[in-house]
C-alpha cells in the first residue's frame, strides 16, 4: 500500500507541516485501531486516510489521526491529500465535519473550503494560563469541530518567545491551544501570527495548523477593520503561511504542498 509524506502550506521541502497520506484501495475504511497504529508509526501531527466513493455528494471519504487520537477536522493533512491526488479542479471529501472541498489551480495552489469556527468568549482557565505563562487579552472557544482555546496575546514577540509547560498543557480537555497576536509590521507579508499546542491530542507543537485558521480568520477579520482576505504566519520552528478568505460560515484556506517521501506501507 502506498504512503506519502507531504509538507503542506509550503513551497519548499522540510518546511510547513508534514502529513502522512494513505490512499486506501478498498471501498471502505479498515479498523480504526489499524489506522491509529499507522499514525503512531508515522508519528507526525496528522496522517490522513481516504478511500474513493462511487456515489453520493463526495469523491472520497477522509479521516485524520494524530499519533494518539482521531480528530474531526484537519487542514494541513487535507491539503496534503489533495496534493497527493494530483487532480486539477475540485475534489470533494466526506468527513466528520461534513463535505469539504479542495480546489487545485494550474499553478499548484490548493484552496480548501472549511466551515468557519463559531467563536465564543470564555473565562480564562488559570491552569492553562499558568502552563503558557501568559496574561491574555482575550480567550475564546472555537466550537465543536476544532474544540480549541484561542488565546490572544499582547504582541508578536509574546507569541514567538512562548515556552509553555507541555506536560501541563497535556491535561487540557480541549483538542489544543492556539495563541495569536497581530503582526508587528503591517507590511511584513502577513497580518497575524499564531502557534498551536496540542499536547492533549499527542501533538506537542503543530508546525502549521490549517483548521485553527478557521477560527483565526473571523477573529482577526473583526479586529482588522472587517477585512475578509488575510494572511497568517504560524511561527513554529518550521513555519508556514496560510492565506485565509472569510466567506461568512465558510473559510477558504490556500497554500501549496511538496511531496518529500513516496513509499510502500507493508503492515
Amino acid at each position: 500500500m502506498r504512503i506519502r509524506i507531504i509538507d503542506a502550506f509550503t513551497e519548499q521541502p522540510f518546511a510547513g507541516n508534514p502529513a502522512g497520506v494513505v490512499v486506501l484501495d478498498g471501498p471502505s475504511f479498515p479498523e480504526a485501531s489499524w489506522m491509529q497504529a499507522v499514525a503512531a508509526e508515522v508519528n507526525l501531527s496528522e496522517t490522513a486516510f481516504l478511500h474513493p466513493l462511487t456515489s453520493g455528494e463526495a469523491d472520497y471519504a477522509l479521516r485524520w489521526f494524530t499519533p494518539a487520537v482521531e480528530v474531526a477536522l484537519c487542514g494541513h493533512a487535507t491539503l496534503a491529500t489533495a496534493h497527493a491526488l494530483h487532480q486539477a479542479g475540485l475534489v470533494r471529501f466526506a468527513t466528520r465535519s461534513g463535505i469539504l472541498t479542495a480546489e487545485t489551480d494550474e499553478k499548484g495552489w490548493i484552496t480548501l473550503d472549511f466551515p468557519t469556527a463559531p467563536l465564543s468568549p470564555v473565562q480564562a482557565d488559570p491552569q492553562v494560563l499558568d502552563a503558557l505563562g501568559v496574561t491574555p487579552l482575550s480567550v475564546h472557544h472555537t466550537g465543536p469541530n476544532t474544540d480549541d482555546l484561542l488565546i490572544e496575546l499582547l504582541d508578536e514577540a509574546a507569541v514567538r518567545t512562548l515556552t509553555p509547560d507541555l506536560t501541563a498543557l497535556a491535561k487540557v480537555e480541549n483538542r489544543g491551544v492556539v495563541v495569536t497576536a497581530r503582526a508587528d509590521d503591517p507590511d511584513g507579508g502577513y497580518d497575524f501570527v499564531s502557534r498551536f499546542f496540542g499536547a492533549a491530542a499527542g501533538v506537542a507543537e503543530d508546525p502549521v495548523t490549517g483548521s485553527a485558521h478557521t477560527a483565526l480568520a473571523p477573529f482577526w477579520s473583526a479586529r482588522l477593520g472587517g477585512r475578509t482576505d488575510l494572511t497568517g504566519y504560524q511561527a513554529s520552528a518550521r513555519g508556514g503561511y496560510v492565506r485565509v478568505a472569510l466567506r461568512e460560515d465558510r473559510t477558504l484556506l490556500t497554500g501549496k504542498a511538496v511531496t518529500v517521501i513516496d513509499g510502500t506501507l507493508h503492515a
